[in-house]
């Protein structure tokens, strides 16, 4: 045993005092790679690759990071044994590494292409992952020993990519088993496992789930000649497949995007559907991979062999447990996918995305091969229709055509030389050029027999003559899928390769797809601000013209949080050393640009509260006076489920910010032992905000219950820091955790929105990683709005404020 690669690991166990798996070589040929989350001595993340019938193990100790920059220490351990990668439990106190183990992540690795696992001996490894929550390029090198270090020390760090992200997004974020969906917590307690991952799913009301949703019509991209910029975008990978609207049901169905029932055709999905709650719609795309990309050719394939291998990446979600959502924005319908896909089958895949930074993931897909991106508006509805919400950048030239006719091959036993295509002009069928490559022997014979069963004796389109000579014609039936590098000067296409066929789509929706340039920003307004010189922050000597002017600049990062929920304005007309006052309703004076919902008040009356989607509307209220913004916590489209948390860390005069930092890391790790993710926002006044989101489907009684029983155990667990009371006699010395923002009816400041106080701050998201060294909750005010925009597009911010979870069941 001593000479056996896990002599180390068996050494350092009692395995009568420990369950974890005794050490034994398997056999090689894997590539699994896990990370266990350890709370031992001190909490790290120990990473594992599967190489030669045993797992390599690193210890990093502040856990992997997708921050390119920032480089994390892992102490190279004993290797493990292949079955420790499904060991999750405690180890006994006393016994080696004693503490928590959670399965964190879980996946399989390879090295990048011309790498290969003997680097590791050479010091060095560069691979890809594909897990749960780690993704794309990563890199291990080893660092020199200094002095008498015992211990081998690497670092192991993010390769840029389009799974870069903020810096500690990946261990605040992954609270939960991605084996048992079980905080850290609940597997020291010992809870029993759950069947997934995630927040659970809301069961279908009565009547309801039995039979799938029928279809309906899918929203469709426009294409464009470049990738949009801001953070009100979110951009998402443009696969290589079918669209298709996914039912879930008794049995589920797999519709087209023209509304086919093909079923039939994609059996493994709608067998990976039926662990699906019942009543939901997802959009999405059928795929299959070729060399770790998805490829179309290879999707038709699978498809004439019944269907095997295919998965769907979903991207949005129109229907829950027969609930419309379509009048959600885009984000509030992703995050209820998320939630909706937590352990699913592996065949249906959660499409993942990055808000702003659309630029850099267009370089990268295009440097890897894939099609391009698609950009979509991150507050936006969903609309059955092509629309300028959703847009598309290729990296390469491609589109379908029909398929009009054939040339005949001088080769032997080659079934054609080229096919003749054509789009639909607005007097109906348009020549459009030949395809020659792109054609496997198989293909060429199959297509062959295809063409001569439509075979026709006259063209159905007016070709040039010298185009045609020789041409065999067919009915217009066919649709194509090619590749090419340009449309000439005649409207044909140029250096054109097949890429398959598409049953999905119509002869008659073929058109020719020209980019267009990009829609006009969001931060255009017809809104005129009167009295633009009026000063409203007398000891700055801003402006109300500069107050517009900060609103219009920060419109694009700031309605993705203030747009389509119920607000209250702070409105000073004066200024805001004058008369200032609250509102909530409107009578009409604010104009078309600001919106009312009707909301029903305990007395039974029904009163209009104002909401707002548009930088119209934020300006419409500047005009009237208008400085703070402040929200529900629950979107318009459904004023009864919150979709947020918000504890206001409110200090006594007499406590410094160093205190409320303090209380807000602990409420952090407090919500985190419950599996609930939070981010911090600076108020702009004297405290912090800590918001957690909220997958909106329970109602705000049992929210604010959470709330207050959340809040009232803090402080009676530290009376001398904390007080969940609300008068201020007893919140002398203390922090008042302020629950109250959570219930119906009351507000909160959102992110971005200036404030009526001394020097103009702003209310701003930070990461956890910066509240450690910011000295005041008003670090940013009006005049720094460029810096805002340019934060509110950067890795560090990537993802703040964003999760599908539920409250959990306590």
């Amino acid at each position: 045993m001593a000479d056996t690669p896990l002599a180390r690991y068996n050494a350092k166990r009692d395995f009568g005092l420990t369950e974890e798996p005794e050490g034994l070589v398997a056999a090689t040929g894997g590539n699994r790679f896990i990370v266990q989350k350890h709370d031992a001595t001190r909490l790290h993340w120990d990473f594992r690759l599967e190489v030669d019938g045993v797992l390599k193990s690193w210890a990093v100790t502040r856990g992997p990071s997708l921050d390119p920059d920032e480089k994390r220490l892992a102490v190279r351990t004993e290797d493990h044994p292949l079955s420790y990668a499904d060991f999750e439990g405690t180890i006994p106190k006393g016994q080696y590494g004693g503490g928590t183990v959670m399965l964190w992540d879980d996946g399989v690795w390879e090295p990048v292409k011309g790498k290969s696992a003997k680097d590791l001996d050479k010091g060095h490894l560069h691979f890809r992952l594909d897990g749960h929550r780690m993704k794309g390029e990563w890199l291990l090198i080893r660092l020199k020993p200094r002095g008498k270090e015992k211990a081998e020390n690497w670092l192991l760090r993010k390769l840029d990519d389009g799974y870069a992200g903020a810096t500690d997004a990946l261990v605040e974020t992954g609270l939960t088993s991605v084996a048992t969906g079980r905080t850290m917590q609940e597997i020291a307690e010992g809870a029993a496992v759950v069947a997934t991952s995630g927040p659970p799913p809301t069961p279908p009301a009565s009547g309801r789930g039995a039979k799938p949703p029928p279809f309906q019509p899918v929203q469709l991209a426009t294409l464009v000649d470049s990738v949009p910029t801001g953070s009100d975008w979110l951009h998402e990978v443009k696969y290589d497949g079918y669209r298709a609207l996914l039912a879930t049901g008794k049995a589920a169905k797999v519709y087209t995007r023209s509304g086919l029932d093909w079923t039939e055709k994609f059996p493994g999905i709608a067998e990976a559907a039926a662990g699906l709650p019942p009543g939901a719609l997802i959009d999405g795309e059928i795929v299959a991979f070729k060399e770790g990309r998805p490829d179309f050719s290879t999707l038709q394939d699978a498809i004439s062999n019944g269907g095997a291998g295919l998965t769907l990446f979903a991207f949005d979600l129109l229907q829950d447990a027969g609930e419309d959502l379509t009048a959600l924005g885009q984000l509030a319908r992703k995050e209820r996918l998320r939630a909706l896909l937590a352990g699913a089958d592996a065949r249906i895949q959660f499409s993942e995305h990055i808000v702003g930074a659309g630029e850099q993931l267009f370089e990268t897909m295009c440097r890897e091969g894939y099609e391009g991106i698609v950009s979509k508006r991150a507050a936006a509805p969903y609309r059955g229709a092509r629309t300028k919400s959703w847009l598309k950048v290729k990296c390469t030239r491609r589109q379908e055509f029909v398929i009009i006719g054939w040339m005949p091959s001088t080769a032997k036993g080659r079934g054609f030389r080229s096919l003749l295509l054509g789009v639909n002009g607005p007097e109906g069928l348009v020549y459009a050029g030949k395809v020659g490559t792109g054609f496997s022997t198989d293909t060429l014979h199959a297509l062959r027999e295809t063409l001569d069963g439509i075979a026709t004796d006259k063209a159905p389109l007016s070709v040039p003559r010298a185009e045609s000579r020789g041409a065999h014609w067919v009915k217009p039936e066919l649709v194509a899928e090619i590749a090419f590098a340009e449309f000439t000067a005649e409207k044909v296409v140029r250096h054109a390769s097949f890429l398959g066929l598409r049953g999905d789509k119509k002869p008659a929706e073929v058109v020719a797809e020209t980019p267009v340039p990009l829609p006009e920003p969001v931060a255009t307004s017809h809104i005129k601000i009167s009295s633009r010189d009026r000063v409203i922050y007398p000891e700055a000597g801003l402006t109300k013209g500069q107050l517009a002017d900060y609103y219009a600049a920060v419109a694009p990062i700031a309605l993705r949080w203030l747009g389509n929920r119920p607000i209250s304005l702070v409105r000073c007309p004066q200024g805001r050393a004058k008369q200032c006052f609250f509102q909530k309703h409107d009578a009409g004076s604010f104009g078309d640009d600001v919106h009312h919902v009707d909301v029903r008040e305990k007395d039974g009356s029904t009163e209009p509260y104002l909401y707002i989607d548009s930088l119209d509307g934020m300006l419409a209220c500047v005009q009237m006076g208008t400085i703070e913004f402040h929200g529900w916590g629950s979107l318009v489209a459904d004023i009864e489920k919150p979709d947020r948390l918000v504890f206001d860390l409110d200090p006594d005069e007499g406590l410094d910010f160093e205190a409320v930092k303090k209380a807000a890391a602990d409420l952090k790790d407090h919500l985190a032992d419950m599996g609930l993710t939070s981010w911090p926002l600076l108020s702009g006044g004297k405290g912090v905000h800590v918001v957690v989101p909220l997958v909106p489907r329970v109602e705000w009684p049992e929210v604010r219950s959470f709330a207050e029983r959340f809040a009232r155990a803090l402080a009676q667990a530290e009376p001398d820091r904390f007080t969940a009371n609300l008068k201020k006699a007893s919140r002398t010395g203390k922090i008042f955790i302020d629950y109250l923002r959570n219930q119906r009816g009351a507000t909160a400041v959102l992110p971005y929105v200036a404030r009526a106080r001394e020097g103009a701050p702003v209310a701003a998201p930070v990461t956890w990683t910066e509240l450690r060294t910011i000295d005041s909750a008003k670090l940013y005010s009006i005049r720094d709005a460029a810096t805002l925009i340019e934060r509110a597009q950067s890795r560090a911010l990537q993802g703040w404020g964003e999760a599908a979870q539920a409250l959990p069941d306590v």
